[in-house]
């Protein structure tokens, strides 16, 4: 069930269902009544120009509209100004330019279904917005040519296009030849480009507005020498959101751009629309200007229409994803009402046949011994366990520079590239052929995956191909390694990290989580595979022996003498939160007479900047960075410390808090997901939140007070004991066989 449906109340999921299957059904009908209602058109010019010069035919003076910018307006053009051109006694109208918002195949369908609300013929002039995105096509296929011209009662009219500077010298030849004609008594240009700057500008216009601007000087000043040479009356063009109006060398240029685009209702921007008649001598050029305009809210309620006709009546692939996305959460809905669903545990389950049997498994990990972390020191016990057990184990992981050179069960990969400091985060070539080959060599019953990603999809896409089963153990909180991603922040944590461990892990046939409060986190963001909690199991009997010569040796190295020692292990990097440590401890030195050292262990691409800020807080005998050491050294610098403190909250569990445990080490940690679930609070350490203060009263109360720091040592031991390797991989090898049960009866294999 998915996160949304878990949060709803049954009622509310079958109101939502309901809901979604009326939209459906309702966006379907709508599809239907649109293919079959809107008829098509083509070459609407042509019958246009046939009906105005039939209708002005025993006519000498004609009167018409032009409009400017109209830019697909319903709630303007359409509603208020159509009525009013209807009852203005024109014969026609002509935009200007930029009729539609933009050029595709939707918008020129919804300006034929505006403009046939028309009472009178209309035709277009081709502005920028008709350009757009393959406008040019559309234009040519829906209502002719780009550049052309008719006559009707005593006048000439004549559409240029300024949109395509390849054929300004063809126009000019063209417009020669049509203003040649000398039976007329009055001339008509449209052209979407005006041709010089008006005395206003508006502030809402867009680069370019002009013709000049987009390389037509030329173009520009020889027109308006065939204009002035041939008594051109008035030449008319869109593309600012204003009226102009200014006359040149006898020529009337004329800019309108009010129709229905936005504007901004003020004594320069407003809607408006001109009248032209051509009784007399000299035209009549009157505007128009339309007082009421359109409410914000109107204006986006029709946009909003806009798109969604535009995406079901044009767009096929589009209403066909959208009509998609719908029917899922319709199915989804339909699921998490009506199908039964059992959360308890299959008891009928029979993993008999592969109990007691010796497993074949595969791990496959992204980084392995010899890198230091908790990761492949976890993934190294479980297999030392596992092969305690008779299992068989083989290891599919990087190759490092350093690695051992007689391993047995290991399959090293070829670096593709290197990440961190000094490159020593290799990355796996993950098409490299030696994983498939060492799978087939192998045959696993099993692939046991360590990360959700890169080596980790080869290996599930390896398991889906080989019909075997899949366990993913959920080690690292990622969305805690954002720094080391080339994205947002808030979009890795929030979005990829959450999204990438929930698909991956439900494509799983199972996981495993070291703690509860893990399995909550996978729960709460929609992991619905099984998860089994099994603790990290570490080496305790390795702890329980000091060495007295060793220790007397590290004490001598690190000039220890009678004070108090604080251990802590940790990855100097920013997700192990280093600096509040520092901060703390700083605090503690300053509040604490009793004297202390803390053995910081560990190395990371922070080194630096850490020893830097030690250093600026006078903390250089206080705070010893130890950095990496031999793993089989942990436990004699382990049986130095009298109690072990930690920051990190990114742990899934904190495998060094368990081992430092076993050495008899009270902790003092930052709670977080993995602390909570091993760290007892006042029984065997403390959990703080990241609190200076608070952290610091913990700490210096464990170090002054003998009698709680004993008691939490044994309280401490106790709880390591219980999480001892043995017990870690024979709960993980029942895991195993229960998994292969349930892959095997789902595959019809049992």
């Amino acid at each position: 069930m998915s996160r949304l449906a878990r949060n709803l109340t049954p009622r509310r999921l079958k109101v939502a269902f309901w809901i979604t299957l009326g939209m459906i059904l309702l966006l379907a009908a709508y599809r239907i009544y649109l293919v079959v209602m809107e008829p098509d058109f083509h070459a609407i010019h042509a019958e246009q120009i046939e009906e105005i010069q039939s209708r002005g035919a025993t006519e000498e003076a004609l009167r018409f509209v032009v409009v400017g910018n109209i830019n697909n307006s319903v709630g303007l053009f359409e509603r208020k100004m159509i009525p009013a051109i209807n009852q203005s006694g024109a014969a026609f109208v002509v935009s200007a330019g930029n009729a539609v918002s933009g050029g595709g195949e939707d918008k020129y369908r919804a300006l034929y279904r505006t403009l046939s609300r028309l009472e009178m013929p209309y035709l277009l002039t081709v502005g920028e917005n008709e350009s757009s995105v393959l406008g040019s096509f559309h234009f040519y296929e829906h209502f002719g040519p780009y550049f052309y011209s008719f006559r009707a009662g005593n006048s000439q009219f004549l559409f240029l296009d300024s949109t395509d500077p390849d054929t300004y010298p063809f126009q000019l030849h063209w417009l020669s030849e049509q203003l040649r004609d000398t039976a007329v008594e009055h001339r008509f240009v449209f052209l979407g480009h005006p041709l010089f700057e008006t005395e206003q500008s508006s502030p809402i216009d867009f680069d370019d507005p002009y013709l000049a601007d987009i390389g037509g000087e030329t173009f520009r000043d020889r027109l308006h020498a065939l204009f002035t040479q041939h008594e051109v009356d008035a030449v008319f063009s869109s593309n600012l959101h204003l009226f102009d109006r200014q006359n040149r060398d006898g020529v009337e240029y004329v800019v309108t751009g009010g129709a229905g685009g936005l504007v901004l209702n003020d004594d320069t921007s407003f809607y408006h629309y001109v009248t032209v008649s051509t009784e007399g001598q000299t035209p009549g050029i009157t505007m128009h200007r339309l007082d009421s305009g359109q409410k914000p809210f109107w204006r986006t309620l029709e946009s909003l229409w806009f798109f969604i006709h535009s995406l079901f009546y044009v767009g096929h692939l589009n209403f066909l994803l959208f009509l998609g996305v719908l029917v899922l959460i319709a199915i989804g809905l339909y699921s998490a009402m009506f199908v039964e669903r059992d959360y308890y545990r299959d008891y009928d389950l029979d993993p008999s046949p592969w109990k007691g049997r010796s497993l074949r498994v595969a791990m496959v990990t992204n980084n392995y011994l010899p890198f230091i972390g908790g990761v492949p020191i976890s993934i190294d016990r479980l297999r030392r366990g596992l092969e305690h057990l008779s299992h068989r184990v083989l290891v599919i992981a990087p190759r490092y520079a350093d690695q051992p050179e007689d391993e047995t069960g290991v399959v090293r990969i070829p670096t593709l590239f290197r990440m961190g400091a000094n490159g020593k985060f290799p990355l796996a070539n993950p098409f490299s052929p030696r994983i498939g080959r060492a799978l087939s060599r192998f045959a696993p019953d099993l692939i046991h995956i360590h990360h959700p990603f890169w080596l980790g999809w080869v290996a599930q896409w390896q398991a889906r191909r080989r019909g075997i089963p899949t366990v993913l153990t959920y080690h690292t909180r990622l969305e805690h390694y954002s720094h080391f991603v080339p994205l947002p922040g808030p979009l890795f944590r929030n979005l990829i990290a959450h999204t990438a461990i929930r698909r991956f892990a439900n494509r799983c046939t199972g996981v495993i989580v070291p703690t509860e409060s893990a399995e909550e986190y996978l729960r709460i963001i929609g992991v619905t595979t099984a998860i089994h909690v099994h603790p990290t199991g570490i080496d305790f009997d390795r702890f329980q022996h000091p060495d007295a010569d060793r220790l007397s040796c590290l004490r001598e190295r690190h000039g220890l003498g009678d004070e108090r020692i604080l251990v802590s292990v940790s990855r100097l990097s920013k997700e192990k939160n280093i600096d509040f440590l520092v901060s703390a401890v700083a605090e503690l030195h300053t509040r604490c007479e009793q004297p202390f050292r803390l053995l910081l262990i560990g190395d990371g691409d922070e080194r630096q900047r850490i020893s830097e800020r030690i250093e600026a807080l006078g903390l250089q005998e206080v705070i010893t960075l130890v950095g990496a050491i031999d793993p089989h050294e942990m436990a004699d610098y382990y049986q130095l410390g009298d109690l072990f403190v930690f920051a990190s909250k990114s742990e899934t569990q904190g495998m060094v808090i368990l081992e430092a445990m076993a050495a008899g080490l009270p902790v003092v940690a930052v709670r977080s997901s993995g602390i909570d679930d091993v760290v007892d609070d006042g029984v065997n350490g403390f959990k703080t939140a990241e609190n200076t203060e608070l952290w610091t009263e913990a700490a210096g109360r464990l170090m002054v007070d003998d009698a709680l720091r004993a008691s939490m040592r044994e309280a401490a031991v106790i709880t390591a004991r219980n999480h001892a390797i043995d017990h870690f991989a024979s709960d993980v090898a029942s895991t195993y066989v229960r998994l292969l049960a349930l892959h095997h009866r789902k595959s019809g294999t049992a």
